[in-house]
């Protein structure tokens, strides 16, 4: 089977999704002898060679100063495109509802396209029409990230975040199956106007089910002052307050002022951690940052202050996290923004529970008090609990083995089913009983391409402080300069895909110059 994947994310941005996306591809090149490509916005000096698969870089904006490091690709790359089509995919599986989805949708259309040139023996570049996509890949999008979320921490709760999550939604609705990782994404997706069908397939996790070595939890022990029999919780992911971490850092407030013992471990790194620091100090609670370098900076705890948290920075080593959450006795994600946790899970490989939200898309599967702890959504909830079961260690290990007996998926579990529905969607695929996708036109293509390109940007460059009216009013003068030249781009694409290329190159200088003006005026 050729596969090909999609996302925004790849090394050397590491993240939820990345991680998906390179479990999907490894264990379908190396277990199930699969030919996999993946398509990801190209970044700077990165080498792209050395996987299994083969990866394919494609242009991209430099939005990192804006996205918290991410690059934002162009979907209307010709020659990646081409390179794409020419592996003639079996499967689409895009990530993302940008970029990605709207360069699925075009190799799709491309793909159906050299499918017919090559059984008619044609060399020929007419555009696909719509009644010829039998021929065309399917293109399964999955739902991972409350994208609205990121949308509206660009840009605020206003016009311009509805009309960019109408435009994401319009190009989810345009793929032929919507995967998302949990029932509670699921809920999301539709509460965004999402109307379709929708099928739940877990995320795995590529830790093994067992605990870490001894030596490397030693290690652990020494290196950071963690002392045996005092009860250590654990955070491990982006230092972001959407995480919930202010109610983990209000509730060990409580336990110090109760003179509670403990260690609160975070894990990662991100743009709220000196925030999250600062608090913890001016609580008067003991702080350990350690820097890139292993460097310490130390602050004494004030007073009758017990407890210490520290922050170890970022760990990319997988057996030392797996040492981490074996040597922790409580994993803290009292996250809403999650819609799967995998941190969770990985914790459950390794016999450790963890304290939850009530109704959050990571607690399900948790029964409260068995294989985890389940709270509600405020720091005094967590606090009590903290303070109820910090004693009982014992019961804390055997959450964490029913943990690991319950809720653990292992990647290769999660992906063997996934790769066992490309091969159903494959076959309704060609039975005709899949059935061809709407908004398949040209100009709807070129539109989300747009939304990509220009809507997307706008959502991450804006000045928050500038009023949402005169984001749309740009928004839509821009959006109807570009529908004026559709009737010539297609004539253009009619000629030949070739003749397209340069159309395209010229039109993406102009919108790279455009978001640089805007970018210097805001």
């Amino acid at each position: 089977m050729n596969i090909c994947l999609l996302n925004d994310s790849f090394p050397p941005v590491i993240d939820g999704v990345a991680n998906v996306v390179m479990n999907y591809a490894d264990i379908m090149t190396r277990e199930l002898e699969s030919n996999v490509i993946v398509g990801t916005p190209r970044y700077p000096g990165v080498s792209y060679d050395g996987y299994p698969y083969q990866v394919i870089p494609y242009p991209s904006f430099d939005t990192t100063d804006f996205v918290k490091g991410y690059r934002t690709g162009n979907p209307l790359s010709i020659k990646e495109i081409k390179q794409m089509t020419d592996f003639k995919p079996d499967i689409i599986h895009t990530h993302c509802p940008a970029a990605s989805t709207v360069m699925a949708r075009i190799l799709r259309r491309e793909t159906a396209r050299k499918h017919r040139l090559d059984m008619e023996g044609v060399s020929g570049s007419n555009i696909v029409g719509d009644s010829e996509f039998g021929m065309a890949p399917p293109v399964i999008f999955s739902y991972h990230t409350k994208f609205d979320v990121d949308i509206e921490r660009a840009v605020g709760d206003g016009l311009l975040k509805k009309e960019t999550i109408k435009a994401m939604i319009a190009n989810i609705e345009a793929c032929d199956e919507v995967w998302v990782v949990s029932e509670g994404a699921g809920d999301n997706l539709r509460s965004l106007g999402y109307e379709g069908k929708l099928r739940v397939m877990e995320n795995g996790v590529d830790f093994p089910k067992g605990r870490a070595s001894q030596q490397l939890v030693k290690e652990l022990n020494s290196a950071y002052d963690i002392p045996e029999g005092i009860p250590l919780f654990l955070f491990v992911g982006r230092i972001m307050k959407y995480k919930g971490l202010p109610i983990i850092v209000d509730a060990i407030n409580e336990l110090s002022e109760a003179g509670i013992d403990y260690r609160m471990v975070f894990v990662g790194g991100g743009a709220d951690a000196t925030e999250m620091q600062e608090k913890i100090r001016n609580y008067g609670i003991a702080l350990d940052i350690y820097d890139e370098d292993s460097n310490l900076q130390h602050t004494d705890a004030s007073a009758k202050k017990s407890g210490k948290a520290i922050f170890t920075g970022p760990e990319h080593d997988r057996e030392k996290l797996r040492a981490w959450n074996t040597r922790a006795d409580l994993f803290l994600f009292p996250s809403t923004y999650d819609t799967n946790g995998i941190v969770v899970r990985e914790a459950a490989a390794c016999g450790l529970a963890s304290v939850l939200i009530k109704g959050s898309c990571a607690a399900e599967g948790i029964t409260d008090g068995r294989n985890g702890f389940l709270i509600e959504e405020n720091a005094h909830s967590m606090a009590a609990l903290l303070k109820e079961v910090h004693s009982d260690l014992d019961h804390l290990h055997q959450a964490g083995q029913c943990a690991m007996d319950e809720i653990y998926i292992s990647w290769d579990s999660s992906v063997r089913k996934a790769f066992s529905r490309y091969k159903e969607i494959i076959e309704l695929k060609k039975s005709g009983e899949l059935g061809d996708r709407k908004h398949e036109s040209f100009e709807n293509l070129m539109r989300s391409a747009e939304i990509a390109l220009d809507g997307t940007q706008r959502a991450f460059f804006a000045n928050v402080e500038r009023s949402v009216k005169d984001n749309i009013y740009e928004l839509k003068a821009f959006h109807q300069g570009m529908l004026d030249n559709f009737d010539e781009l297609r004539s253009d694409f009619t000629n030949g895909f070739g003749k397209l290329q340069d159309n395209i190159k010229e039109g993406l200088t102009e919108i790279k110059e455009k978001i640089h003006e805007n970018t210097n005026r805001w």
